[in-house]
C-alpha cells in the first residue's frame, strides 16, 4: 500500500507540473516570446553560454531575458545583469531543480511586452530537471568536457527527453581524458541519432550554429 501511495503522489506531482507547464507555454506563446529551458551539471558552463547567445540576440535586434535559477544567491544573475541582459533572479531553497510552478510566478514578474525570447537557466543537476518540464519551446541540455565521456550514458534519461545538448568547453578538450567521439556515439544511440552541438563559449565557437538551431 506504501508504495502505491508515493507512485500515486509522484503521477499526481508530475502532471501538475506538466499542465502548469503547458499554461507558461501558452502564456509566453501570446505574448510573441520563444522560450527555452537550459539544464546541466555545476560548472559546464550555462551562464557564460547564455550571456553569450543573448549578446548576439540584442545584437540582431531581439530583446532577450533571462530567468536565472540557483538554490541561492544571484551570482548568475548578476553577471547576466552586468552583460546588460534583462533578469530575474529565483532561488529554490532546497530545490534541486525549477518546475513550472516557480517559473510561473516568475512569469509574473518579468515585463512580457519587453521581451521576445525568455531564456531559463535551471538549477545545475542532471537529474531532477528531466522530471519537471517548464513549459518552455526547447530543452537545452549543457556538459562539457571536463565532465568525462560517460555522460550520457550515466545518465541518458535528461538527454533523451532533450531537444539539443551542448556539449561545451572545446577549447580545452585536447588536455582533457575525454573521447569525444564516445559521447557522440552514445548520444546519437540515447537519442535516435542527434548530433552534439560543440561550442565554446569562451571563444565563441559554434554559438552561431546553436542560435539557428533556437
Amino acid at each position: 500500500m506504501h508504495k502505491i501511495a508515493d507512485i500515486s503522489v509522484e503521477a499526481d506531482i508530475l502532471a501538475c507540473n506538466k499542465k502548469i507547464g503547458e499554461d507558461n507555454l501558452n502564456r509566453l506563446h501570446a505574448k510573441g516570446i520563444t522560450s527555452v529551458d537550459f539544464m546541466g551539471a555545476i560548472g559546464s558552463g550555462k551562464t557564460l553560454l547564455i550571456t553569450k547567445l543573448a549578446v548576439l540576440m540584442k545584437e540582431k535586434g531581439f530583446r532577450p531575458a533571462v530567468i536565472a535559477g540557483d538554490l541561492v544567491g544571484q551570482d548568475d544573475y548578476n553577471r547576466f545583469t552586468a552583460a546588460g541582459i534583462p533578469a530575474l533572479n529565483l532561488n529554490t531553497g532546497k530545490e534541486c531543480h525549477l518546475d513550472a510552478h516557480m517559473v510561473d510566478h516568475a512569469l509574473d514578474d518579468l515585463d512580457l511586452d519587453s521581451i521576445d525570447f525568455l531564456f531559463i537557466e535551471n538549477v545545475g543537476n542532471l537529474v531532477c530537471p528531466a522530471d519537471f518540464p517548464l513549459g518552455t519551446d526547447r530543452r537545452v541540455v549543457v556538459i562539457s568536457v571536463t565532465e568525462g565521456d560517460d555522460m550520457v550514458r550515466k545518465q541518458p534519461m535528461i538527454f533523451s527527453s532533450s531537444d539539443i545538448t551542448v556539449l561545451n568547453k572545446m577549447d580545452i578538450a585536447p588536455y582533457m581524458d575525454s573521447d569525444i567521439s564516445l559521447l557522440e556515439k552514445d548520444y546519437a544511440t540515447v537519442t535516435g541519432g542527434k548530433k552534439l552541438i560543440k561550442t565554446c563559449a569562451k571563444t565563441n565557437e559554434g554559438l552561431e550554429e546553436l542560435l539557428k538551431l533556437l
